[in-house]
């Protein structure tokens, strides 16, 4: 199947950039490519060590003889492979393919190399052929929650809500621009100095935005916002201690019974995630429209339909804003509208539905409290142009939103649900609100983790209580609530 191309073959390998199938090449004459450390290695990082470690993670680079070794097999492989024959194969196969030419290279080169080190030199070529390169050992690991490159000399990680310094590095800025524009070519974007700055995603739903050159100054920065390949439900939030059990089941109650919930919190506190939970008790048969910038949203149920807005193409024309989502779902018959995340005058039309017959819409806000959550509405209201009274846009934002969801990461980056609070109504000018949980902060344990404990506020009959009642959820709702009480009179 892979057959010598001559000169056509090494005409081609001097600069290999990726349409799909992505093929990453270099010439033999170019810099080689860097080596990332193997995945059996970086396992190591699993456990957290104590910020004061962080500087003794970092291991001697790789000497320039393996560099020089990768240059030949690789220059080797690119003029042996046939890449029209190998964009017909399937990952994995064309993966295997190319493990046998690069093994029956180094056999007919000789090169002196342990077995261990052949394997790396294996996964390292491989990675940079049909994968992300130097990311691929980063993208497999399920205990990083973020992926940040700051140029080709260095790449942190998120691990357990601490960041750490990777050992992975690029060959140069050439090569992270070229991974970065196989990224966003998947799904039919483009990064490059006409357009410096992109979001996209992966395959599996992780969030990826790129900012290049020239707005990027040392090189293009890459920023990946990993998703678990094992979603987290209430129950997992629960054994993680971000919410009691009493709280996870008020939760499900409200997600049940079709209030509007607003989802706030600060950036990196879990409200996507925390919004795939609550998704998770909405019915079966109901039809859900999800509007996003980035599609992220994982929903289980048959009956979802998914858009995603579209930027202004190189001429600046044809962008589909998130505010043109809201309003055409209205013209889809939902029945509930999910807004993975409201951040302009989109806001305003979103209320418009949760108030027009489509109870059990959910966003998410950048805020830092429930009350900030509000305010920032009223804010992005006034933002959109709309030249309402002060009190018609907060009568508006009372009577449109039910639950205010707080989360919050830590100073020691623990991930916690802080307040579960229902919107009551005006009272004069102001909007009145009670929380029914919050969680309070008690100390500080010896390695430096915060001990705190989620309190019941003491309401036993919450402004939903009729709604509860509606959807038959009255009985399993009070015990939840006085359970909650009793334990926090302990």
């Amino acid at each position: 199947m892979f057959g010598k191309r001559g000169n056509e073959g090494s005409g081609k390998a001097g600069g290999i950039v990726a349409p799909p199938p992505p093929v990453a090449a270099s010439s033999s004459s170019s810099a080689p490519a860097v080596f990332v450390e193997p995945q059996r290695e970086q396992t190591r990082q699993q456990v957290t060590p104590p910020p004061m470690q962080t500087p003794q993670r970092k291991r001697p680079a790789r000497t320039e003889e393996y560099y020089d070794t990768k240059a030949q097999v690789f220059s080797a492989l690119i003029d042996t492979i046939d890449l029209s024959q190998l964009a017909k194969l399937d990952g994995e196969s064309a993966r295997e393919e190319i493990r046998d030419i690069v093994n029956d290279i180094i056999t007919i080169k000789n090169f002196a190399m342990s077995i261990s080190e052949q394997e790396e030199l294996l996964d390292d070529i491989c990675n940079d052929v049909l994968g992300y390169g130097p990311l691929e050992p980063l993208l497999a690991r399920d205990d990083i929650a973020d992926i940040m490159v700051n140029g080709s000399g260095k790449t942190f990680i998120e691990v357990g809500g601490k960041t750490l310094e990777s050992e992975v590095r690029f060959r140069d800025n050439a090569q992270l621009l070229s991974i970065c524009q196989r990224i966003v070519s998947q799904v039919g974007r483009r990064v490059d100095e006409s357009s410096p700055i992109c979001d996209a995603r992966l395959p599996d739903g992780s969030r990826v935005n790129v900012i290049a050159p020239p707005l990027a100054i040392d090189g293009p920065a890459l920023t990946i916002r990993k998703f678990k390949k094992d979603k987290l439900t209430l129950d997992q939030l629960v054994k993680f201690g971000a919410i009691t059990p009493e709280g996870a089941t008020l939760l499900q109650i409200i997600g049940r019974v079709r209030c509007n919930i607003v989802i706030s919190g600060g950036t990196g506190s879990g409200k996507t995630t925390l919004l795939n939970c609550l998704t998770n008790y909405i019915d079966r048969d109901e039809r859900v429209i999800t509007c996003e910038d980035t599609a992220e949203l994982q929903l289980q149920q048959p009956h979802v339909v998914r858009l995603e807005t579209r930027p202004p193409n190189i001429e600046g024309e044809g962008e589909i804003t998130m505010r043109d989502l809201v309003k055409n779902c209205l013209r889809m018959r939902p029945e509930r509208i999910i807004v993975g995340e409201v951040r302009g005058p989109e806001v305003f039309d979103l209320l418009q539905a949760m108030n027009t017959g489509h109870d059990g819409s959910m966003g998410t806000i950048h805020s830092n409290s429930p009350r900030e959550c509000l305010s920032r509405i009223e804010s992005m209201i006034a933002m959109g142009g709309f030249t309402l009274p002060a009190k018609t846009v907060r009568e508006i934002i009372s009577g449109s939103i039910d639950i205010v969801v707080q989360a919050a990461r830590l100073r020691d980056g623990s991930r916690r649900i802080t307040h579960i609070t229902e919107v009551m109504g005006m009272e004069g000018d102001v909007i009145i609100t009670q929380d029914l949980m919050r969680y309070e902060i008690e100390g500080e344990d010896s390695s430096g983790r915060l001990i705190g404990r989620h309190k019941s506020t003491g309401i036993g009959k919450p402004h939903f209580w009729d709604r509860a009642r509606y959807y038959n959820e009255e009985t399993r709702l009070a015990a939840a609530l006085d359970e909650m009480e009793a334990k926090s009179k302990d």
